[in-house]
């Protein structure tokens, strides 16, 4: 018979020591001795004031009467309206958004104002609202109210085909609206 007196492994067990001694010293380099890695990100909170004083970031959904434009909503409206329609109408609201050769009929120029459903705001909202039966523009209904009054004073700012509704029209139908 063999001699039964060697049952370890010596050479696996001095491995093993080897490679937890080493394990063990390498957390304790990266808790107590490594000083860590700054990846250099500067984490801001938005809603912090900024140095002249001004909130770092506009609060839409605190504005009163969102129907009502000012040049804070507008420049909100840009940002949704790059999220949610340039896709279709292009970032300048020209109809040449990257998705626009493929759609027929072709997107609406926002520029030149030429709209087919109703001029003013009050149309433009229920536009946004239902979209457009038999053609390319889609219901944006499951934005935020107050999401959609921005996106037309965007495109207000930019169309030379501007509103004629009446402003207390517009407020009156913006208490209704969803």
């Amino acid at each position: 018979m063999s001699d039964a007196s060697d049952v370890h492994n010596r050479g696996g067990f001095t491995a093993f020591i080897f490679a937890m001694v080493f394990v063990f010293s390498f957390f304790f380099y990266l808790v107590v001795i490594h000083p860590g890695v700054d990846l250099g990100e500067n984490v801001v909170d938005p809603k912090a004031p900024t140095k002249d004083g001004s909130a770092a970031v506009f609060n839409m959904s605190a504005v009163k009467e969102p129907w009502t434009s000012t040049p804070e909503i507008v420049t909100y409206g840009a940002k949704v309206f790059k999220n949610n329609c340039s896709i279709c109408h292009g970032n300048e609201g020209k109809g040449d958004g990257p998705s626009s050769a493929s759609m027929n009929p072709k997107p609406r120029n926002m520029v030149e104002g030429k709209w087919t459903q109703g001029d003013g705001i009050i149309a433009h909202y229920n536009v946004l609202i239902n979209g457009i039966k038999g053609g390319s523009m889609a219901s944006f209904q499951h934005l935020k109210s107050y999401d959609r009054w921005a996106i037309l004073h965007f495109i207000e700012s930019i169309t030379q085909n501007k509103s004629k509704d009446d402003p207390a029209k517009v407020a009156e139908f913006a208490k209704t609206a969803n």
